[in-house]
């Protein structure tokens, strides 16, 4: 009947947005130099991604299921 919390734990859903708010400390940034490696090394990953296009067994599925939507619109 007296179920008992874990300590640390009467929050579960408390995020660190809510922290934020109830400590008033303002949220870590990332200096400018760490911004711009980070959009560096996305970019190098995503170019890598798209250069690898799409597996033929995905682009066929892709065109069958558009040949079968074109049959339903008639």
């Amino acid at each position: 009947m007296n179920e008992r919390k874990p300590v640390g734990q009467e929050k579960p859903m408390e995020t660190a947005a809510t922290r934020h708010k109830k400590d008033h400390t303002k949220p870590a940034k990332l200096g400018r130099e760490v911004q711009a490696r980070l959009g560096q090394q996305l970019r190098a990953m995503y170019d890598d991604v798209v250069s690898q296009g799409v597996p033929d067994r995905f682009a066929e599925l892709l065109n069958r299921m558009d040949g079968n939507e074109n049959k339903d619109k008639r």
